[in-house]
This record gives C-alpha cells, structure tokens and sequence, in this order.
C-alpha cells in the first residue's frame, strides 16, 4: 500500500478558521483532490484512518470539523467505541450543531474547503471529488450542486433525509449538479425510508443526471463508522470499491 503524509490544518472560512484533515500519497506528486465530509461523530481517528486509505489509492484528500463554530475537533468527547446506550446522549449535544448547518452555510463553507484543497500543492490541477456520511452526504450533494464544474464526483453513504420537506432538501438542488452521483444507501435505515429512496431516484432521473443508488442489504445506518455499532465490514468493503471507482473514472479521465 503507497505511504501517506497527514497533518492537521487550519481553514480561513468567512466564520472563522476551520480545523481540518489533510492526506496524501507520500511521493512529493500531485494527485486528484477529494473533499470528505465527516458523520455527525466528527473528526477522530477512524475518519482519519479512512481518509488515509483514500490517499494511499492516489488522492490528496481534506476532511474539514464541519462542526468548528464550536471548537476544534472533537467538539463532544466520544468514547473510543460508540455503542447504541451512548448515541442518546451524544446526540442531544450533536443535535443542534447539526441543524445549524442548514445548506446556505454548508456551501459558504464549501467554498473555503474547496479553496484550500485547490492551493494545496499536493493537489492536481482539474475537477474535485467529494464524498460524505451520514449528515456528510447531504453537504457533498450540496456542495457539488453549489459549485457545478469544479465537482466530477460526489458521493453519499447510509445519508438520511435526502427528500424532506423544506427549501433546504437536498432532492431539490439536483437541477444544477453536473458531476455523476453515486448513493450506497442503508437497509432499513429509520432516517431514509424506502418512500424516500424511491421519490430521491425519481428526482435524480428527472435531473437527468449520472447516478447510481444502491441499498446495501442487512446494513445499518453508520455502517463505514468502523468505531461504532453499526459498523458492517462487508458493507464498507463494498463502499470503498464504489467510491474508489468513482473517483477514478470521474477525475483520472
């Protein structure tokens, strides 16, 4: 497996400075750039660790504490496995820094994200990849629906509440996305039913977009989050092979 570099930098937003996550091969060359948005978790060690094998495929790859309106990360303490007992807690704190995250403030910070990624000279010249879980998938969907051209590829994993009601759905910004789209949605999951599913591919065939969605059965919500209970290692083997394969065919031309 190719060597990574990661080291934590900072991010001038239009709010402040952003703490964040930047990978990549360690060859001294310039690669492809990923932006990959962070569960409601946060920032740790397993997305860092995840970030990395992204790297180690030939990406230079940011992952940005969404969450740094209130601290660095980890803005909550996390136990180093988060089981289902711990998640009430956790999101009572979560909860709110979520919410604040509405989709005008997801792309206010998505510009600066994809400014920092785009300087950064371990990074490619040409279009950006993004990618995101849980909530982090609605900012990629916002993000490449936001910034058109400068996005091939977005990608979202067990993401909830894609079709909701609200000028903030993310269904609703598909008309200006151009880059192609992959889903890898979660069986059963509570925060995306199946009518959800069916009315998010129904507006993505509308927007006569490249996509494809799949449901992973038997998987949870959470089930890339390899520090949590909903962790299902053959449903993130298989999302790893999506991803990679996207971001090959859509920035390696």
């Amino acid at each position: 497996m190719t060597a990574v570099q990661g080291a934590t930098v900072e991010i001038s937003t239009p709010d402040g400075v952003a703490d964040a996550y930047l990978t990549h091969p360690d060859d001294g060359g310039r690669h492809p750039g990923v932006l990959l948005y962070m569960d409601a978790f946060g920032l740790r060690s397993s997305l860092r660790a995840l970030a990395d094998d992204i790297a180690a495929a030939g990406c230079t790859v940011l992952v940005p504490n969404v969450f740094y309106r209130h601290g660095p990360a980890p803005v909550v303490e996390l136990p180093e496995y988060i089981d289902p007992d711990e998640r009430p807690e956790l999101f009572r704190a979560l909860g709110p820094m979520i919410h604040e995250l509405t989709r005008e403030v997801a792309v206010r910070d998505a510009g600066a994200y994809l400014d920092r990624l785009t300087r950064c000279e371990y990074t490619a010249p040409g279009p950006i990849g993004t990618a995101g879980y849980c909530m982090g998938g609605r900012l990629a969907l916002y993000t490449a629906a936001a910034f058109g051209d400068r996005i091939a590829a977005a990608a979202g994993f067990h993401t909830g509440g894609l079709v909701v009601d609200g000028p903030d759905s993310p269904h609703r910004v598909l008309g200006t996305v151009t880059a192609e789209l992959y889903f890898g949605h979660a069986d059963a999951d509570p925060s995306l039913p199946p009518e959800q599913i069916e009315q998010f591919d129904q507006a993505l065939a509308a927007a006569g977009l490249r996509y494809r969605t799949e449901v992973y059965p038997g998987a949870h919500h959470g089930y890339t989050q390899s520090d949590t209970s909903a962790y299902d290692r053959a449903a993130d083997e298989r999302h790893r092979r999506e991803l990679l394969g996207l971001l090959d065919r859509t920035l390696r031309g």
